[in-house]
């Protein structure tokens, strides 16, 4: 028994032996010449050319980048539907569900109360305040 064991080792190692050996075939393509790697240069002295662009005005605001002026927020506590409805996604039926849910403690109540969506409240939400009446 122990001998066959032994023999079917053998046999085994023999195989892997031979399989490893074995060496990969020639290639039969030319060799590709080696380039050695370009040297270190100075950088080119012509710059490429750029087109002009023509003059922005410096005082010109750019409004979407900034929110609005604390004198430019509607209120949506007192606006009337037709300045409701100059906002963003906002229709008749919103501007009268916005008129029929006063007062607001604050503008977020719009979407606590469900009054407008998520989408809508993110594009309206630094064009409006809640002022509170005076006591």
């Amino acid at each position: 028994m122990k001998t066959r064991i032994l023999a079917a080792l053998a046999f085994a190692t023999a195989l892997t032996g031979a399989a490893l050996a074995q060496a990969p075939a020639p290639s039969t393509q030319p060799a590709k010449p080696v380039m050695p790697p370009p040297a270190a240069t100075a950088p080119a002295t012509t710059a490429p050319a750029t087109t002009a662009k023509p003059a922005t005005p410096a005082t010109a605001p750019t409004t979407a980048a900034k929110p609005a002026a604390a004198t430019d927020l509607l209120d949506i506590n007192t606006a009337s539907a037709a300045d409701l409805e100059k906002l963003k996604g906002i229709g008749a039926a919103r501007s009268a569900a916005i008129i029929k849910g006063r007062p607001y403690r604050g503008k977020n109540e719009l979407l606590d109360k469900n009054i407008v969506p998520k989408n809508v409240y993110e594009d309206i939400k630094d064009h409006i305040i809640a002022k509170q009446a005076a006591r």
